[in-house]
């Protein structure tokens, strides 16, 4: 289950489950678009690329399956990464499609 966290890592800026500003690694770090475009789509913690973070629906539709049932975390990740030394970090696997890290 996603914890459709609540901002993003680099820059705080507010990505509430409903925002489709929100791009998420398959380890869920979680990054504005325009974070995630500084970081030359290479996330900083594991080198992956980045997708949209799929939104939640607020509705319960079918089976319980909704924020009301599943709400997203409060839990706040903030921590900044110095630009220069992702951009060397970045080299590697950013030389590389997402599919192929």
């Amino acid at each position: 289950m996603l914890e459709l966290r609540p901002t993003c890592e680099q820059c705080n800026k507010a990505l509430p489950p409903d925002s489709t500003e929100a791009m998420i690694c398959s380890f869920e770090c979680t990054f504005c678009s325009d974070c995630v475009a500084s970081l030359q789509n290479v996330c900083p913690n594991c080198g992956g690329g980045f997708a949209p973070r799929p939104i939640r629906p607020m509705r319960d539709w079918k089976n319980g399956n909704s924020l009301l049932r599943y709400p997203a975390t409060t839990h706040v990740t903030y921590k900044p990464v110095a630009l220069a030394s992702h951009a060397e970090f970045a080299t590697a696997p950013g030389a590389l499609p997402p599919d192929r890290r």
